[in-house]
């Protein structure tokens, strides 16, 4: 049962003289060239594409919509307007309207629908579901705005 044509080795030489062989210091140094192409094509793709961030979004430059939100006026029973100040009341709401009448009047305001901090410091129109809260006198999640100003 001898195979005399078969002359390949039964038993292998691993004396890493191979020149085949796949080497620790090779296998690191195209890692870190993979690493370094990645990072350089990430960069300039970061460079390239525009990205509405809160800087830009805050600017007197920046285009508003005139209305923003889910035009649904049954599920989005309950209106009030002022100008839209940041900032909530102990934990309630993210943004506020100021209305005539001082600080007791504020409407306290949250949106899953809308990005309510393209609208500060303008005059609004909000329609919204009315939430209870516990410090706010008037909390609010806003479906719809509109800007009056």
């Amino acid at each position: 049962m001898e195979n005399s044509g078969n002359n390949k080795k039964l038993i292998h030489d691993f004396s890493g003289n191979d020149q085949n062989s796949f080497s620790m210091p090779r296998f690191f140094l195209l890692l870190f060239a993979v690493i370094l192409a990645g990072s350089a094509v990430g960069f300039l793709l970061s460079k390239t594409t525009k990205s509405n961030t809160k800087g830009n979004s805050n600017s007197k430059n920046a285009k508003v919509e005139k209305t923003a939100g889910i035009a649904d006026k049954k599920t989005f029973k309950d209106k009030a307007e002022g100008k839209l100040k940041e900032g909530g009341i102990d934990g309630e709401g993210n943004f506020h309207l100021e209305r005539s009448g001082g600080e007791s009047q504020n409407v306290y305001l949250t949106s899953t629908t809308v990005d309510l901090s393209q609208y500060i410091g303008k005059k609004i129109r909000v329609w919204g579901e009315t939430f209870q809260a516990e410090k706010a006198g008037w909390l609010m999640d806003v479906g719809l705005v509109e800007v009056l100003q």
